[in-house]
């Protein structure tokens, strides 16, 4: 099949995430690699069998080299549905681009990274390992998807490891981290018509947000080369019961974007230490329930990044980078099994994923299997 229907048939099995169900695309994959000569693997966590990744490997031996695509999508959310033009999985081609669920997010990257493998097997002889990664569970956080293979010894290390995102098919080399967590404050519920009775966990909790706004000020000091500064962001707030009572207790909800190289605990103690420095007596205040998600980088300094940006240079016709990304990805999960450069690379924008009408012009889907084209030949052939 062409380029084109290779990317139809991805888009029109659907894999929305949750449920997470990746069975059917994975093995479809499995089932186009297995024929071009692959070594295939189908596996899934006991945690969930149905979330079934498929790892295919040309040639043996080293160097490695990694081209690792998510295979789960978000969901169609119900006021999305009613906005889409076309149906979202029948893979329908207009005005040059390709429309449907997870076209761009994430099956044009691994198409394309599929029709590397394709060229690669027609070669007379490959130098080391090429090897495909179709992850399920991205969409979630990759808990159960590139971290338990990785976690789990599926992955060995490599030299160069390509992960498909959305990047305008230039070079990514870093994203933020995030740290997320529950501020709480605690009052005394009075009745409303003599409210100084009571302790209002409102009012407490107003002293904490201005306390926590001017910390996402001070971040902005912090400025890394390519993703920018540290934020911290209040997303949602909880409290009270009714208008006539006092209320006893408030809850708000951070996310602490965090850039490369800083410390996850010394994140937790930096927002631990900006709440208890409010003065909210009689009330009282506590923060926890944190959860991280890691953030990415790397170098760009071997033979391979230096490979592939001069063939990103050349397709494009632009300045390849490197950038940070805005959105996270499984590079996060990746770092461990990387001993060499890693890079975030695909076709388009993510901000066209995720929403009615996703889509991805067959120009920039071109563009990226021209480039891992031009970057294998150069590598590995």
């Amino acid at each position: 099949m062409d380029s084109v229907e290779l990317l139809r048939r991805l888009v029109q099995i659907p894999s929305p995430n949750p449920p997470g169900d990746t069975r059917a695309i994975a093995d479809f994959v499995a089932e186009q690699m297995r024929g071009i000569g692959c070594e295939v693997r189908r596996l899934a966590p006991a945690a969930k069998p149905e979330a079934l990744n498929t790892i295919a490997t040309l040639g043996t031996g080293e160097p490695r080299i990694m081209l690792h695509a998510h295979i789960d999508t978000v969901p169609i959310a119900a006021t999305e549905a009613e906005r889409w033009s076309v149906d979202p999985y029948a893979a329908a081609v207009r005005d040059g681009a390709l429309y449907g669920k997870g076209s761009i997010d994430d099956k044009a990257p691994l198409a394309s990274m599929m029709l590397a493998m394709m060229d690669a097997a027609r070669q007379d002889s490959l130098q080391g390992s090429l090897i495909l990664v179709a992850a399920a569970e991205e969409e979630v956080g990759g808990q159960l998807g590139t971290k338990w293979l990785a976690d789990s010894g599926h992955l060995p290390p490599c030299d160069f490891i390509v992960v498909g995102e959305q990047t305008g098919n230039k070079v990514a080399i870093a994203h933020k981290g995030v740290m997320r967590a529950a501020v709480r404050t605690t009052g005394v519920s009075v009745h409303a018509t003599n409210p100084d009775r009571g302790v209002n966990a409102i009012v407490a909790m107003s002293k904490v947000i201005g306390a926590l706004d001017r910390y996402h000020r001070e971040l902005s000091e912090r400025v890394h080369p390519v993703v920018g500064s540290p934020t911290c962001n209040i997303g949602l707030i909880e409290g009270g019961s009714t208008a006539n009572a006092v209320p006893d207790s408030c809850a708000i909800y951070l996310d602490r974007r965090m850039i490369p190289r800083e410390d996850p605990e010394a994140v937790q103690a930096e927002l631990s230490a900006v709440i208890e420095s409010v003065n909210l007596a009689p009330a009282t205040v506590d923060i926890g329930d944190f959860v991280y998600s890691p953030w990415f980088d790397s170098a760009l300094d071997s033979h391979y990044a230096n490979a592939f940006l001069a063939c990103a240079r050349e397709v494009i016709d632009d300045d390849p980078g490197p950038f940070g990304y805005l959105p996270g990805s499984d590079a996060k999960h990746l770092m461990e099994v990387a001993r060499g450069d890693m890079i975030i690379f695909g076709p388009g924008s993510y901000e066209v994923a995720h929403a009615a009408d996703e889509h991805v012009t067959l120009a920039d889907y071109q563009a990226t299997t021209d480039i891992l084209l031009k970057f294998l030949r150069r590598t590995v052939y």
